[in-house]
Formats: structure tokens, sequence, C-alpha cells
């Protein structure tokens, strides 16, 4: 996930601290709304209208993803990331991460994921 050359992450991923950046037009999440794959899937089908057939699988996911990234550039801007799929095993964000960086590099228009988590002085 990250650039083998400089430890850094891939450029449709950013993650961030501090000031919830302002990214017009971006669909914002919380993370503490989407602690669950479930919850995730649910999070994201209201924020983007996505269709009712969208299921619980990682692929039904990708495939209605996919399906908005043809109509156009997409931003997430997932505030309070970490709590992200928290009650879920490991595994579960690797692969959401995996799908989203599919779905970046195979996507007809932009995809881009912004990872905001609560400053060291917020807790």
């Amino acid at each position: 996930m990250y650039d083998e050359d400089g430890d850094r992450p891939p450029d449709w991923l950013t993650v961030c601290r501090g000031a919830v950046p302002e990214l017009p037009g971006a669909v914002v999440l919380s993370g503490g709304a989407a602690r669950t794959r479930s919850a995730l899937f649910a999070a994201l089908a209201g924020a983007l209208a996505l269709p009712a057939h969208l299921g619980s699988t990682w692929d039904a996911l990708a495939d209605v993803l996919r399906d908005r990234l043809d109509a156009g550039p997409l931003t997430l801007l997932i505030i309070d990331a970490g709590k992200l799929l928290v009650d879920e095993p490991a595994r579960q964000h690797a692969q959401l991460l995996a799908v989203f960086g599919d779905l970046a590099t195979g996507a007809p228009h932009p995809f881009r994921v912004v990872l905001h988590g609560a400053s060291s002085a917020d807790r």
C-alpha cells in the first residue's frame, strides 16, 4: 500500500490530522458510524445513493463504486478514520484499502480517499 522508495501513501490516499481539510464536493463519512463492515456499506450506500443491490461483499462494493466512478470523479473524506472498521478484524481494513486502491488505479475518473484522524490534542 506504500511506495517502496519513500514509504509514503499512494497518490490516491491522503492521511491527515489536525483541522479537517476543506474539500469542496467531497463525500464525508464518519469512521465512528462505520465501525463494522455492514455499517460501512450502509454509510456508503446512503452517502453515495448506491443501488439497493449493493450486497455485503467487497466485490459487490467494488462493482457499485466502479459504476459510480463511471459518472465522474469522487473524493471520500473519512473523518474519525481511526474508528473505521475497528470492530472488525484488521484484515477487513486492509481489504477496504485494497478495494479503494484497485478502483483508484482502474477507474475512468479520479478517485481520492482522505483519512482524517483526531490529533493527539483532541483526545
